[in-house]
């Protein structure tokens, strides 16, 4: 099996948590706990804590009208002793650092828009520098994440198992883009997740920012269904993107030294 390249985890590097609501919050928190000494956690988020979020977000009520992301960063800093870094301008503001990943918990396609404009391009550089996106969204009682890096092709080393490149999640999955912003939906569209949805979701992303952190990561997608008890796995190999996707899939043979 390809196994997604981790050579961004040789200096220092940086995992930036891209919206800290649902699924970003609970993901944080774990991440910050597992993340080895020579990482940078940032938290992105424009959005202050809201009423309705107290029911499925990682916020108290002594949290409502402060910033999502400085609110977790701060309370994230003091329970592991590490520094944690925040903005709370929007992801189209705010420069993304590289190498590392970056961790997409947004829930509408202009979010998503906007992590594709501002990290597409430099993600992913040669096969010696390898940074990943992994994207994660979720509906009632379902989701996915989605793992890639690139907007200009893939690459894969069969002679080192190895997977650099990916097509970015939005590639993978255009119909994302046309996700709307929860501010364009009703307040019952608003109330249709499950209580429990985004700390699962949570959990999904944490394995896969531990096992990308290993080199241990074999998935470009996987998809839960909590109705029907699965977790179904889509491996990263070139006969999987060219099925998504389709074109030609790049491969490489390992330097002479």
């Amino acid at each position: 099996m390809y196994k997604l390249n981790n050579n961004f985890t040789e200096g220092d590097f940086a995992v930036s948590v891209v919206g800290c609501g649902g699924t970003g919050g609970f993901a944080a928190d774990s991440i910050c706990r597992l993340l080895p000494t020579n990482a940078h956690l940032v938290l992105i988020d424009p959005d202050r804590v809201e009423e309705r979020n107290l029911a499925r977000q990682n916020f108290n009520r002594e949290d409502l009208g402060k910033f999502k992301s400085e609110t977790l960063a701060l309370r994230l800093s003091r329970k592991y002793g590490r520094p944690v870094a925040y903005s709370t301008l929007p992801v189209a503001g705010v420069k993304i650092n590289v190498p590392g990943l970056i961790i997409g918990c947004v829930d509408n396609g202009p979010a998503r828009r906007e992590i594709a404009e501002n990290v597409g391009g430099s993600l992913y550089v040669s096969y010696r520098y390898t940074s990943w996106w992994v994207d994660a969204g979720n509906g009632d009682n379902y989701g996915q994440v989605l793992i890639g890096n690139t907007a200009e092709g893939t690459l894969f080393n069969p002679e080192q198992d190895t997977c650099y490149a990916l097509p970015l999640p939005t590639i993978q999955r255009p119909d994302l883009l046309s996700q709307a912003p929860p501010r364009q939906l009703g307040c019952a569209q608003l109330d249709e997740q499950g209580p429990t949805i985004n700390q699962i979701m949570a959990s999904v992303v944490v394995e896969v920012v531990r096992r990308l952190i290993e080199g241990t990561c074999h998935w470009m997608q996987l998809y839960l269904d909590l109705e029907g008890g699965t977790l179904y796995p889509v491996l990263a190999t070139p006969e999987a993107v060219q099925k998504i996707i389709g074109g030609k899939i790049k491969s490489i043979k390992s330097e002479r030294r």
